[in-house]
């Protein structure tokens, strides 16, 4: 049987849950997640979790934050004064947005607070700051 290694295709099954045993993500009910081990395609915790790791094994790994999607930044939040917002854009709590950096990538953007004369926005990843807990069930190395 073929051991997951650098480069080699895997193929699991998972559940990731919170602190509070809440599920954020789930194979469930799909096809298995296939990424190539060592390639950046996951998370680099899980990443290294699944190295070693043959068909048919399972295991449950809790990923500390800064091997997931890394600290909560606070200065990845800034309040915009509302009027630089064009008035097309719809602004409600809790919906995303694609802002736009200086050198012309696009990053996602939640709405995280209104007020009538700002909008405050977060480029965190929401998973970020918090360490997650994955079951996973390899189903093939190749």
């Amino acid at each position: 049987m073929t051991q997951a290694t650098a480069g080699t295709t895997v193929r699991f099954h998972y559940t990731g849950t919170l602190e509070d045993g809440s599920v954020f993500d789930s194979s469930e009910g799909r096809d298995p997640l296939e990424f190539q081990l060592g390639s950046g395609m996951i998370i680099p915790g899980l990443d290294r979790a699944i190295a070693g790791m043959r068909a048919g094994e399972e295991k449950t790994v809790t990923i500390p934050a800064n091997e997931a999607y890394g600290p909560y930044q606070a200065e990845a939040r800034q309040d915009v004064p509302r009027a630089q917002i064009p008035a097309e854009i719809p602004l409600e709590e809790g919906i995303m947005l694609q802002m736009q950096t200086p050198d012309g990538r696009n990053i996602p953007v939640l709405v995280a607070a209104l007020t009538d004369a700002t909008v405050t926005l977060d480029a965190n990843h929401p998973l970020a700051g918090k360490d997650l807990t994955f079951a996973v069930e390899v189903v093939s190395v190749s």
